[in-house]
């Protein structure tokens, strides 16, 4: 989880058919992948120190490559900047992502994860008809399979005792999604740098050292020594790719390709998750997760494919990748 962008309704300009493809690739599988990352590295590392560490050390290299590509000065924001990026280092990277470490680190499946963090574009059209905004029948129908998708997820996924997850853990990834999708719908509002990855360099610093102070206060310790590879490799991994990479050709694809092929990510990437988790890290796939999980997918399809006609109303940013 990054920073959000205000999609645009049309490519700024022609880009090959061949480069959008790579691009969309590298944002399903990057950002599907993610969870599967985070869940390695809480196996051995604190979450929020871990989560921290992460942001910083992504936001000093996006800072480094801005800075050589169009001057160290590029990156000064005024107060009003800087203050709405911190809002949203709150919202994402701390409230969203570090929650969702701590979710995976008590036993939240990397799949099952994704599953609920998929859940945010609902959550969102709740907040903008909570505002007076109020959504046409297919975004309510939307909205409500999603409800019954995560109401059938929380219930199973305590209905067997092998493969039981505690409730504490799914309602953690729940409340992380909440406030991911917030940020996500308040972003608008704030006084944000014109250029998006200015604001995802201080988004990032700022959620970074909230998620260091917040583990530190947790009574977190983790040093440089005595983890094994595999944290190191999975961490390495969220910071260049995850924070980086994907973030960049998410960024690229939303000058390049149409929003609605972009916002397709949104229902590929739990599926992606899903299948990465049981492959790598031998994660159960239950049938109702199975049903729970097609509801949640179907119902993001119905509101983005139904929603993003009309976005070119600055009010409902994309939410990138966790």
């Amino acid at each position: 989880m990054t920073a959000t962008i205000e999609p645009t309704t049309a490519p700024r300009r022609t880009a090959s058919v061949a480069a959008i493809a790579v691009a969309l690739l590298l944002v399903y599988v990057i950002w599907g992948s993610t969870y599967l990352g985070i869940r390695v590295v809480v196996e051995d590392v604190p979450p929020m120190l871990g989560m921290g560490a992460r942001f910083l050390c992504a936001a000093a290299l996006l800072a480094l490559v801005l800075g050589l590509r169009k001057g160290f000065g590029a990156l000064r924001v005024s107060r009003a900047e800087l203050l709405g990026c911190g809002f949203l280092g709150l919202m994402l990277p701390v409230l969203g992502n570090g929650v969702v470490a701590l979710g995976e680190s008590k036993g939240a499946p990397s799949g099952l994860t994704a599953l609920l963090v998929a859940t945010a574009p609902l959550t969102i059209m709740v907040f903008r008809a909570a505002t007076g905004d109020r959504p046409g029948r297919w975004s309510v129908l939307g909205v409500l399979i999603g409800l019954v998708g995560v109401a059938f997820l929380v219930l199973t996924s305590n209905s067997s005792e092998q493969n039981r997850v505690p409730l504490v853990a799914t309602l953690l990834v729940l409340m992380a999604a909440t406030f991911w999708a917030f940020g996500s719908w308040y972003q608008p509002r704030l006084t944000m740098p014109t250029d998006p990855l200015v604001a995802t360099v201080h988004e990032m610093w700022t959620g970074g050292v909230i998620l260091l102070l917040f583990g530190f206060l947790r009574g977190e310790r983790a040093g440089f020594t005595g983890h094994p590879t595999q944290a190191w490799v999975a961490w390495v991994y969220l910071v260049v790719f995850g924070s980086m990479v994907g973030y960049t050709a998410y960024v690229w694809l939303l000058a390049n390709a149409p929003i609605s092929l972009v916002a397709t990510y949104a229902y590929v990437n739990p599926v992606v998750a899903v299948a990465l988790g049981a492959l790598i890290l031998d994660e159960v796939v239950t049938g109702a997760m199975l049903v729970g999980g097609l509801l949640i997918v179907v119902a993001v399809a119905v509101v983005i494919s139904v929603e993003r006609p009309r976005v070119e109303r600055p009010d409902e940013p994309a939410p990138v990748e966790p």
